[in-house]
């Protein structure tokens, strides 16, 4: 960028991204907060950019400055649909930004992408899931999918997290899009025990956290945590938690304070993933990042696990999954093995500064600064 030109201003808009930069709001986040917080953190680093971040009203002031990012108040989850509109868009004018960013598709999405094109700005959308991409979100949600998919066709830009997902939005959509992997900061790894197996994550249905629970059940012998916030919306999280208290060999945590989060990776021996489907789960690169092998039940992004050598996937076999849960507590040398090969992978594919000179790179374009 020349010495004459202004810093690129960017907005991100995620509401439940503020109890990221107040630790002691208590309340949910996901990982496309934690994509877009850590994003926007290591972005507000470099003085050619200027970052604003526009969350929901949890009782703080107007416009905070947090972190050199401008952090800026709006809707509260409480009032109806139209108010929380006008605050969302009076907030984006307040941001007064070049390029706004919004990730996990929600009326929200369209809110965004309509002000960006009668403001004449930037809109960058990156994908949350994988069904968002395959048509799974648009059959199930039809009046929000078609305001989505209108959002996604006047996006500036699209980013989605693995090349299935690319391939997926591309036939249902038509849209050419890129691939930026999640970006996490890589602290050293801690001398620390592992001594447990461990699972992270919120109670959402597509997570299925009860089959954690089973898994315990059938390891007596082996010391099992759980940590699971309620996910927004879920009546059925206290039978989750009564559940999983009556599993001997099970702690459950309902939540951890997110800086304290990856010591509980480095302490475990293998990290559990349940889900049905994701994009990219942040968690893996948790996992990988505290050199923690990944087993996973069914997620396995682009074949990485396979490619990398830091894991093992098993297709949605329960059988499968249980027994390589087996091979995986008793052969030391190959635990050890996919440790070193998931550290290995986090630090060449999701180091949070090599991540952010993508997207400084997609700015410089878009405004026509490059």
């Amino acid at each position: 960028m020349s010495v004459n030109q202004k810093p690129i201003k960017v907005c991100f808009v995620s509401p439940k991204a503020y109890p990221l930069f107040n630790p002691d709001i208590k309340e949910v986040f996901g990982g496309a907060e934690v994509d877009l917080y850590y994003l926007a953190t290591e972005l507000a680093k470099d003085e050619n950019f200027r970052i604003s971040f526009i969350v929901a009203d949890y009782g703080q002031k107007k416009i905070e400055e947090l972190q050199n990012i401008t952090v800026i108040k709006s809707l509260t989850f409480r009032e109806n649909s139209l108010i929380a509109a006008g605050k969302i868009w009076r907030a984006m004018k307040n941001a007064d930004s070049q390029i706004y960013f919004q990730e996990t598709s929600s009326w929200g999405t369209f809110l965004v992408s309509l002000f960006c094109k009668l403001k004449n700005k930037k809109f960058i959308y990156r994908t949350a899931h994988k069904n968002e991409c395959d048509g799974t979100y648009i059959k199930e949600y039809r009046i929000q999918g078609k305001a989505f998919k209108w959002a996604l066709r006047n996006a500036d830009e699209v980013i989605v997290q693995n090349a299935s997902d690319q391939n997926d939005i591309k036939k249902l959509m038509g849209i050419d899009t890129m691939v930026i992997p999640n970006g996490h900061y890589l602290s050293d790894i801690k001398q620390i025990d592992k001594d447990y197996i461990l699972w992270v994550g919120r109670s959402a249905q597509f997570k299925r956290p009860y089959l954690f629970i089973d898994l315990a059940e059938e390891f007596p012998d082996e010391k099992f945590v759980m940590i699971c916030q309620r996910a927004t919306g879920d009546e059925n999280y206290e039978q989750l938690v009564s559940k999983a208290k009556q599993t001997e060999n099970l702690h459950f945590i309902r939540r951890v304070p997110f800086a304290d989060i990856d010591d509980y990776f480095q302490s475990a021996k293998v990290f559990i993933n349940t889900s049905e489907a994701e994009g990219f789960p942040n968690t893996f690169i948790q996992s990988c990042k505290a050199g923690t092998p990944i087993l996973s039940l069914n997620v396995n992004p682009d074949g990485f696990l396979d490619e990398y050598n830091c894991g093992i996937c098993a297709n949605d076999d329960w059988q499968e999954f249980v027994k390589h849960l087996k091979t995986l507590l008793s052969e030391h040398d190959e635990l050890r093995n996919l440790a070193q090969n998931a550290r290995k992978y986090a630090e060449e594919k999701h180091d949070i500064e090599k991540i952010a000179e993508k997207y400084k790179t997609l700015f410089l374009i878009l405004t026509g600064n490059n």
